[in-house]
């Protein structure tokens, strides 16, 4: 398989950056080809402007962003760092997006590459040959897969069914859905490490080796199991139908599966982060005391892991 590894840390020497080499060596092992964006090395410009569209659209005086996107994507015009970023993205059969997580999100500089590089005519705004708007299931990047890498600072629970902080699989929903799922790429199940910031060289050890297992894994990996667009599911207002998931509300019915994939019990949302201070290897980024911005549960916990507990995470 071909994969885009984006990598969006401050610090090769943080858990990211350890972590990132180990699924590397472990990606060239399992005869699979990558390349790897490192944004920050990079300098990735996160913000979409005018300057992204050296020729312009239409010479108005307004910046209408789609257009322009559209536009500069079907010409050829983008600025040359957008169009090498959407030239690794087509070869791509797996695109990997490796962050901390940062007040329940990525990090700006991974936003600006969605905004940038999944334009408009592309990533959004793309039509069949009825004039049909191709997204959720569809779209201009279907046919490929997308997985969440990602450390947290906070202990698990905080994450769980019924942690302060909401459950992961909601918090990571915006991109899963929003923007893996909306533009075709089918979402595999996040891989997140707890705790990043008290990870002892033990934890470390256990992390990589569950990290690789999942890579070994990934030919045959099960995605998310989201409903299609046009599966019949939803009506018109594009509201799911009343005979599916009745009486629930909130983002688990728009999973598919057994009673639709009712909230599970998390199985390792409960694992405690590892006590004590900062010590073996330390992630880089905002520490877990400046608020609860980093905090999640495990791949192998999640609701939208389908293998039995023995073997969830692998």
């Amino acid at each position: 398989m071909n994969i885009l590894w984006i990598f969006a840390h401050p610090d090769q020497r943080s858990l990211n950056g350890s972590l990132m080499r180990e699924a590397l060596c472990c990606l060239d092992a399992e005869g699979h080809e990558h390349v790897v964006s490192d944004l920050y090395a990079m300098k990735w410009k996160a913000v979409v402007d005018a300057d992204d569209f050296p020729e312009g659209a239409d010479g108005s005086d307004r910046l209408f962003v789609g257009a322009e996107q559209e536009h500069a994507y079907k010409e050829g015009t983008l600025r040359a760092d957008i169009r090498a970023e959407q030239a690794k993205l087509a070869w791509a059969d797996v695109v990997v997006f490796h962050f901390p997580l940062w007040w329940f999100g990525p990090p700006a500089i991974l936003k600006g590459w969605i905004d940038r590089v999944l334009t408009q005519g592309l990533g959004f705004g793309v039509k069949d040959d009825a004039g049909r708007t191709r997204r959720y299931g569809d779209g201009g990047l279907a046919g490929k897969r997308a997985w969440i890498v990602t450390s947290v600072g906070a202990r698990a629970s905080g994450f769980g069914p019924r942690g302060l902080h909401g459950h992961i699989d909601d918090v990571l929903f915006p991109l899963l859905h929003g923007t893996f799922w909306y533009t075709g790429m089918a979402p595999l199940a996040p891989f997140v490490t707890y705790g990043a910031d008290r990870t002892t060289p033990e934890e470390y050890a256990r992390t990589a080796a569950a990290l690789k297992e999942r890579i070994r894994a990934l030919p045959d990996a099960r995605p998310v199991p989201f409903r299609h667009e046009r599966s019949g599911d939803y009506d018109r207002e594009l509201v799911l139908r009343p005979g599916l998931a009745p009486g629930r509300t909130g983002l688990t019915v728009h999973l598919t599966g057994p009673q639709d994939h009712a909230r599970s019990v998390a199985r390792q949302h409960d694992r405690p982060a590892p006590p004590g201070p900062a010590t073996g290897v330390e992630d880089g980024g905002v520490r877990a005391a400046a608020g609860p911005h980093k905090g999640a549960a495990e791949a192998r916990g999640s609701r939208w892991n389908r293998n039995p507990p023995s073997s969830a995470g692998a």
